[in-house]
């Protein structure tokens, strides 16, 4: 019976000896990092229409109306439906001023507003996009931002080269150290989501008098990495 019992405790023991092993060995911990800049092939383009009218329904009806021309003019430039989608509507009342400063406000009449959202993929194309959209009825660029339709594949590519990175770095360190590096016992990553280049609505409506411009420029993916080495003592 004791030698069973002797066999249970070196078996319980077993993982504990095992961490304790582990956590002898040296090792050391890299943070890397690395982006690749690629051109941009993807805009998405906010569009609205605000119509004013005396009534809620009047405002709704104008709004309908522009918003329909704006449709068709943006399927005429050959943009999917699907990649068209309504992100906010709202109708809401027009107040006028007080006639004293006690007195309750005045609705005047209301303003509906209709916000789309349209994935264009071709950036050479936005311009004209942008102008047919004005030019249909379209009175408000709420913004445009841009995109890589192969996002994943430049995230891929950045964690590539931050792990090279990592490991360049932690053979430095582990040859001033007189050791060898070893395999990684551990890694963990990292992709931020850079903010893309946006241009404000303002601007974009201001530029309309002249077939409107637009540059892509280039968007830096980045990604992350922590990796802890096993270091080799010789």
């Amino acid at each position: 019976m004791r030698h069973v019992l002797a066999i249970v405790l070196c078996l319980a023991t077993a993982p504990a000896v095992a961490r304790a092993q582990q956590a002898d060995t040296p090792t050391i911990t890299v943070d890397a990092s690395a982006s690749v800049q690629r051109a941009p092939d993807r805009a998405i383009l906010q569009l609205a229409v605000e119509q004013d009218g005396p009534t809620a329904q009047a405002a709704a009806q104008a709004s309908a109306t522009a918003m329909d021309a704006v449709l068709r003019a943006l399927r005429a430039r050959a943009i999917p439906s699907a990649s068209i989608r309504t992100v906010s509507y709202r109708i809401d009342p027009v107040y006028g001023r007080r006639t004293r400063p006690d007195s309750a406000p005045l609705i005047v009449g209301y303003r509906a507003m209709n916000l789309v959202e349209v994935t264009i993929d071709s950036i050479a194309t936005v311009g004209a996009v942008i102008d047919a959209a004005i030019g249909a009825g379209a009175n408000r660029v709420a913004g445009l931002s841009f995109d890589l339709r192969d996002r994943e594949g430049a995230r891929l590519a950045a964690l590539e080269l931050a792990m090279a990175r990592a490991r360049r770095e932690a053979e430095t360190v582990a040859r001033a150290a007189g050791a060898g590096l070893g395999p990684p016992v551990s890694i963990s990553m990292a992709s931020p989501d850079p903010p893309r280049p946006m241009l404000q609505g303002r601007m974009l409506v201001e530029a309309m008098a002249e077939p409107t411009p637009i540059e892509g420029g280039a968007l830096a993916i980045s990604a992350e990495v922590r990796v802890v080495y096993r270091l080799e003592v010789r």
